[in-house]
């Protein structure tokens, strides 16, 4: 949509209210509802686009210092909007040993390197280094009921210390390698240096691992009272530290397991299609070495929804993380082509059960591609990491609102939000569109000339003449 906004959207308005005493001013109140109404309708959603558009908004700048200069804090908006959720669900969702709190991270891509602490990220899906910021994410699935929690900036090793500056300051005859391997080595070899000098030891302090950030959004999670009993994350998560702090909060976690993670093969037996047990040579035995052992009778047709698997389970121990309940799970009866491995800490469920609650975790991956597709997580052009994070912390108000417009009334067992994301977005565009139209029609019934009435709507959109 690039028409003019004649005012705020219907769902920012049904909503909006509650975060008014977080903002000092009528002004600042406003950029908040206009900057929701932008990321909601327009398909650009630059600072200067949503002044264009928005009719009585100011200019950019004054949008732009909203994010810059104005006293209001991300976080006491994120406290509210989380508050404010968790009342509206609170009929909605499911029991709470059925939710789930999904960790995971995405990447913003950009170009240009002037954003704070952008950096070059891996892209496991096309085996790229892009630059961009890699949030990383806690996101709560309960029923229908679905958002995000929490977000946290992760920042590499080397862009967090400036370790490339270091390293030339103590090292200046020193070239720093190119490949990973080489890299790596040339860290053990300076680091010890480097960590002497004390500038560089504050800096090396201040690092966190997504592991440590994985941490720190679970206690936000449970801070804030999100009723949930499920961890669930990926392998990339899947370490001691997590696990450990799992524990210690009562919580139940379920992790897609690397194949080439160890098994310990005195904590099981496993039998071959005569009913033998099979010897196994060692203490550790890869997982994707077990698999090719296991025999296609000890596979059993398990139905989630409407897909079938083919399973196999057993319950073993794995370095650091004591006894588990493993899940291979084939989608082919013939067992071939790839499969996946799920892992948690409860050795009673079932694979039906582990398998049903780990897929929870793909409406993360839906809420990456709606809140970029829809709602500009990715498209800010802020350059402070205080104005990104406010603009992060506005899109989960955005995707907040719109899910409430998503939830079904009377919610039943398995139901799902009776429309998309995508789908609300453009039933506000057409409000817009509508309200537009009634805005026109009053303004000639108070006998203004079409031709005024469009010049008014449409002056901020018209191009500016340079010499």
């Amino acid at each position: 949509m690039q028409l003019p906004i004649v005012a705020p959207a219907p769902i920012v308005t049904a909503h909006a209210e509650i975060f008014r005493d977080l903002f000092e001013n009528r002004c600042q109140f406003h950029h908040f509802q206009n900057y929701l109404t932008g990321l909601i309708v327009l398909d650009n959603k630059s600072l200067a686009n949503i002044t264009r558009c928005v009719l009585e908004s100011a200019d950019k700048t004054n949008l732009s210092r909203f994010f810059s200069e104005a006293p209001w804090f991300q976080e006491r908006v994120n406290d509210r909007r989380l508050t404010y959720l968790l009342q509206q669900t609170q009929a909605v969702r499911g029991p709470k040993a059925d939710a789930a709190l999904i960790l995971d991270d995405t990447l913003c891509e950009h170009v240009g390197s002037l954003f704070d602490y952008v950096d070059r990220h891996y892209n496991h899906s096309n085996d790229t280094y892009p630059l961009a910021h890699n949030p990383v994410t806690s996101y709560y699935v309960s029923g229908p009921v679905r958002f995000p929690v929490d977000l946290q900036l992760y920042r590499r090793y080397e862009e967090c210390t400036q370790w490339e500056t270091f390293v030339q300051k103590h090292f200046p005859d020193r070239p720093i390698p190119k490949t990973k391997k080489e890299r790596a080595r040339f860290h053990k070899a300076v680091d010890p240096i480097l960590l002497a000098d004390p500038d560089f030891q504050k800096l090396h302090e201040q690092f966190r691992t997504k592991i440590d950030l994985g941490i720190a959004l679970l206690e936000a999670a449970i801070q804030h009272k999100v009723p949930f009993r499920v961890l669930l994350f990926d392998s990339w998560y899947l370490s001691e530290e997590l696990v450990s702090m799992a524990r210690y909060r009562k919580k139940d976690w379920i992790s897609l397991l690397k194949k080439n993670r160890n098994l310990e093969t005195n904590s099981f037996v496993l039998k071959d299609a005569a009913g033998q047990a099979i010897r196994l040579e060692g203490p550790h035995i890869a997982v994707e070495d077990l698999v090719p052992l296991i025999p296609s009778t000890a596979y059993r047709e398990v139905t989630v929804g409407d897909t079938t698997y083919w399973t196999f389970t057993l319950a073993v121990r794995l370095p650091g993380l004591g006894k588990v309940r493993l899940v291979v799970s084939f989608k082919s009866a013939e067992l071939t082509g790839t499969y996946a491995v799920l892992v948690s800490n409860r050795v009673d469920w079932d694979a039906q059960r582990i398998i049903t609650l780990y897929l929870q975790r793909w409406p993360i991956e839906t809420f990456y591609q709606d809140s970029k597709g829809h709602l500009g997580l990715d498209t800010y052009r802020m350059r402070s990491t205080e104005a990104i994070g406010k603009h992060w912390c506005l899109v989960f108000v955005a995707y907040a609102f719109l899910h409430l417009d998503c939830l079904p009334p009377s919610p039943t067992k398995g139901s799902l939000p009776l429309k998309t994301i995508g789908e609300a977005c453009r039933q506000q565009a057409q409000a817009l569109i509508e309200a537009l139209i009634l805005y026109a029609h009053e303004q000639l019934q108070r006998g203004q000339q079409a031709v005024d009435i469009f010049a008014t709507l449409f002056a901020k959109q018209q191009p500016v003449m340079t010499r």
